[in-house]
């Protein structure tokens, strides 16, 4: 696809919310968006975050697989991940090893809670990212309960728009 970002090359290690949000955008201004399933998992064509990417699965508690991940990002400008702190540096796929094979690669992170802190290990969904922060308050009638807007605010706009901006900056910085 022709677009601001045609010639960049993304990795996204498959997850959900932000993740494929961000994916979609990078891919959707021209990138190639190099997706990785777990095995059984796929792109569903009617999902609109599957557009405009291809898919691979790897089982990744297989070293095979994982070196292949490996190779993939090597030829990349950037990658994205959503999972919670330690997951990539377990795999074998975190920042350190993954820039020492490719020093311009961008390293994009996704987790709800960030790196470090008393939620950082804890799961994260868009309902509790927009609750604790008030946002949910403002959402729905006044005087009525607030009515969860699906996952538009938390995962979208904020965290996988906010990804995908940052990439994208990074990715010039890079390029520069």
């Amino acid at each position: 696809m022709a677009g601001p970002l045609k010639g960049i090359r993304i990795i996204e290690f498959a997850g959900i919310g932000p993740g494929p949000y961000c994916g979609m955008m990078l891919a959707d201004h021209g990138a190639e968006v190099i997706r990785i399933d777990r095995p059984g998992g796929f792109m569903d064509p009617r999902d609109p975050l599957s557009r405009n990417r291809t898919s691979i699965a790897l089982d990744m508690k297989n070293p095979d697989a994982v070196a292949i991940a490996r190779d993939l990002c090597k030829s990349a400008d950037g990658i994205i991940e959503g999972y919670r702190p330690g997951v990539m540096e377990r795999l074998g796929l975190g920042p350190d090893v993954l820039l020492a094979d490719n020093p311009r690669l961008v390293y994009g992170r996704m987790t709800g809670w960030g790196q470090y802190g008393p939620y950082s290990q804890a799961a994260g969904h868009d309902i509790n990212y927009i609750a604790l922060s008030g946002v949910l308050h403002t959402v729905g009638r006044a005087g009525e309960k607030p009515v969860p807007p699906v996952n538009y605010v938390g995962d979208f706009g904020g965290g996988g728009m906010m990804l995908a901006f940052g990439m994208a900056s990074a990715l010039l910085h890079a390029a520069k």
